[in-house]
């Protein structure tokens, strides 16, 4: 049985209120008077495809979520998406590949909207020493990876920390998005307890990060300690639902002798062999 999908202006009326916009605000960068604004999301006035796409660029809406307004206004999607192994994205794999290679011998990674992992180097394969077969079998959610009891997090010496770091990006995401998936996993990743049981302590965490600005990964391994601070990797103004949803995780020493330990080691499995 097919779903009804929710009205054109009803679906307007939620992403403006997520952007935390009020009918004028909107009608001030769309260049429209607040009235008409007001017509379309009640259903008095059918916005065209044009006035649908100029205003879901207002208001940052996700393509894949741009697709469905459209459909919800009679209009087919405009958006396409494509698998990396296709023919019509080999450049963007290659792109993909190329930038995880190049990172090395630091570890680096992509994931798809939802956090599952699509590629990975080989150094990171010293991250994930000792975590359990199962959270590294195909599809690996690299969230759940990290704060997990039997994955990361058994490891991570700054783990209340960066555990706060990972929920609160995340919940940002879902706030920006609206995906019911990422909510989901945010509520999921929330009940994980911490390593050998207990409950996580109250309010946030104190540690100190790198010089103030960014919070780091800091983990034992069989050669000592460990420290990554990380930056995210997206594609340029994409047309393509899956370019537009993958992002590439870098990792990079924070210190020293993370750096000289990183360089010496040879990681022969990734995790997608796993």
């Amino acid at each position: 049985m097919m779903m009804q999908s929710r009205p054109v202006g009803e679906l307007l009326r939620t992403w403006r209120q997520r952007r935390s916009l009020s009918q004028l605000d909107l009608a001030l960068r769309a260049e429209v008077s607040a009235r008409h604004v007001s017509f379309m999301e009640t259903g008095r006035s059918k916005p065209s495809r044009e006035m649908l796409l100029h205003l879901a660029e207002e208001l940052d809406i996700p393509l894949r979520e741009r697709n469905a307004l459209l459909v919800a206004g009679g209009f087919a999607p405009v958006y396409s998406e494509g698998n990396l192994d296709e023919p019509a994205l080999r450049v963007a794999r290659e792109a993909v590949d190329l930038v995880l290679t190049g990172h090395e011998p630091y570890p680096a990674l992509a994931v798809d909207r939802h956090w599952t992992l699509v590629a990975a180097n080989r150094a990171v394969g010293l991250l994930l020493e000792g975590v359990s077969p199962e959270l590294v079998r195909p599809p690996v959610n690299v969230l759940r990876l990290s704060l997990h009891p039997e994955g990361l997090a058994p490891r991570i010496i700054n783990l209340v920390q960066w555990r706060g770091h990972v929920l609160s990006r995340l919940h940002h995401q879902v706030d920006v998005t609206a995906d019911e998936t990422l909510a989901a996993l945010l509520e999921e990743l929330r009940e994980l307890p911490p390593p050998g049981g207990g409950t996580w302590p109250k309010g946030p965490a104190r540690e100190p990060d790198i010089a103030g600005v960014v919070v780091p990964l800091r983990l034992t391994s069989r050669f000592g300690v460990l420290s990554f601070f990380s930056t995210t990797t997206v594609f340029g103004t994409p047309v393509d639902i899956t370019l537009a949803e993958l992002a590439i995780e870098s990792f990079f020493p924070a210190d020293r002798e993370t750096a000289e330990v990183l360089r010496r080691v040879s990681v022969d499995a990734s995790p997608g062999d796993a």
